[in-house]
């Protein structure tokens, strides 16, 4: 099957000169925004389900889209309990409603909650990210990897403050510890990535991605495009 995606279009040709400025001023500041009520409820409804268990591996998939990625990290990862996250209610209805879940179990609501509930190993969920990052910090959750697939690059460089890795946020994703996977369709977001990561005093690890069955929609879709994927590793 033949993709009809475009490839990234920037007005930027290589890691931002106000990236390493931005990425200091985040690490002297803390974040005090109210957390939204939608992703305080959903972070105890989903702490309940943890508490079912006993201490097992967390694996958060965050902005999850849809969740197919969510569903094959559970079953990548039988072993741990993996909770795909994203704002869209739209999207995350759309969950076990694809082709590609042929069979397995169907999302559903759990309670008329903001949980959808998946297999017995994973749940996906919608809450904003920025909150639920903040939660699980503060919570200590054992969480052992963490994966950002195809965020939203916003590839003009006006826009580089809304990047995750030149966000305030970025100093919760490194709180909340793992090994952490991002990738992108955008070499340079994925080196910007890495750039935020060594200034935060880590070691990544930045590499191509070889292409074999894709983990989300965009990522297929990306491919079956001719486009190539980078990806960022790093222990945290």
């Amino acid at each position: 099957m033949q993709g009809n995606s475009r490839s990234i279009s920037t007005n930027q040709q290589d890691i931002h000169d106000k990236l390493p400025e931005i990425v200091l001023r985040h690490q002297r500041s803390v974040n005090q925004k109210p957390i939204q009520p939608h992703t305080e409820a959903a972070f105890q409804q989903i702490s309940a389900w943890l508490a079912t268990f006993e201490q097992r591996p967390v694996i958060l998939d965050s902005c999850c889209g849809i969740g197919e990625s969510t569903w094959r990290l559970a079953e990548q990862y039988p072993d741990a309990l993996v909770i795909g996250i994203d704002k869209s209610a739209v999207r995350i209805n759309k969950h076990g409603k694809q082709d590609e879940y042929q069979g397995t179990e169907k999302g559903q609501h759990a309670d008329d909650s903001e949980v959808i509930s998946g297999g017995s190993n994973y749940r996906v969920i919608r809450a904003d990210v920025i909150d639920f990052w903040r939660l699980v910090r503060a919570a200590n959750w054992p969480v052992t990897k963490h994966f950002l697939l195809y965020p939203n690059p916003y590839p003009k460089s006006a826009q580089v403050q809304k990047r995750w890795h030149a966000s305030a946020s970025l100093q919760d994703v490194l709180a909340i510890g793992g090994e952490l996977t991002v990738r992108s369709n955008w070499q340079i977001y994925i080196e910007e990535f890495a750039t935020a990561l060594t200034l935060c005093a880590k070691s990544p690890r930045v590499s191509q991605v070889e292409q074999g069955v894709a983990i989300t929609p965009f990522e297929r879709k990306y491919w079956n495009s001719g486009q190539q994927s980078w990806q960022v590793n790093c222990s945290l």
